[in-house]
């Protein structure tokens, strides 16, 4: 039986992490940023190891600063950024486009603003989107919620990092099983 096409494949997935940056992380709660953070470097730990392509995005960096030094960039492509939509520039577009991965996995920052909104445009664009929710944040937690639901209600796939995981995996016999299991106890 095949899988099923609803499932995050590792093979069909790119990884995007948004805007995990210096400035921005400081204004985000403390138990919510450390969260966060813990599991974007986890998903771009994993995503390194089965070589599954990861774009980072830096929100003007100028001003957010580089991304959080806690998240692996090693391997990575980061992508600088005006808009709040990662789609806004243009070579985003491009990258996504040599990528041939049909499937986004996003985590990253504000919930409501550049993960909303990039979401909606790569779905619209015909990306499969997978939003990681305990990889992403907001400042406020009711902005967090709204944005959540609304992507939800647009029909993209609200997931959470042990899912991701494991669907990448999608067997126990996997090389990788025991290192995984490790990183999400």
């Amino acid at each position: 039986m095949n899988p099923s096409p609803l499932l995050c494949r590792a093979d069909r997935a790119a990884l995007l992490l948004i805007d995990i940056q210096t400035r921005l992380c400081s204004a985000m709660p403390a138990g919510i940023r450390s969260r966060v953070v813990g599991s974007a470097a986890t998903l771009a730990e994993a995503a390194a190891r089965l070589q599954i392509p990861t774009v980072v995005t830096r929100q003007y960096p100028k001003g957010l600063g580089d991304t959080e030094a806690a998240i692996p960039t090693a391997g990575a492509t980061v992508v600088d950024k005006l808009s709040f939509s990662c789609c806004g520039a243009p070579e985003f577009n491009t990258l996504l486009g040599s990528l041939g991965r049909p499937q986004l996995v996003i985590g990253g920052m504000e919930s409501h603003i550049c993960i909303l909104q990039s979401a909606c445009d790569l779905q619209a664009a015909g990306y499969q989107v997978f939003v990681v929710e305990d990889a992403i944040c907001s400042r406020a937690r009711a902005n967090h919620r709204n944005a959540v639901a609304r992507m939800a209600q647009h029909g993209i796939t609200v997931t959470n990092l042990e899912s991701v995981l494991f669907e990448w995996l999608e067997d126990a016999r996997h090389p990788e099983f025991k290192r995984f299991s490790s990183l999400v106890k």
